[in-house]
């Protein structure tokens, strides 16, 4: 399974762009993407490749289910890590 993450093109510099996702920045190269971006446009990432853009209100919508996801993930780990370290019955 691939996973491309939705991330905002904050500045261009011929075919690599820095791109921001939820607040980390990281440079990807724009030599996949069919068509030009624009700085404050979103694209698809995968494998350090913008590989597609894509509308803001589909990027918003996919990056808030990947925070909600990762909620998820991190509290069904606590809950795993509290009953691994949880003294066992007395009996």
């Amino acid at each position: 399974m691939c996973l491309a993450v939705p991330s905002k093109v904050i500045s261009i510099d011929n075919l690599l762009a820095t791109v921001d996702v939820m607040g980390a920045r990281r440079d990807v190269s724009l030599i996949l993407l069919p068509e030009d971006a624009r700085i404050g446009e979103y694209v698809l990432v995968h494998a350090g490749f913008a590989i597609q853009k894509i509308d803001e209100a589909a990027a918003l919508d996919a990056l808030t289910l990947l925070r909600e996801y990762a909620e998820l993930l991190e509290s069904a780990d606590e809950e795993a890590f509290s009953r691994m370290t949880a003294s066992p019955p007395q009996g």
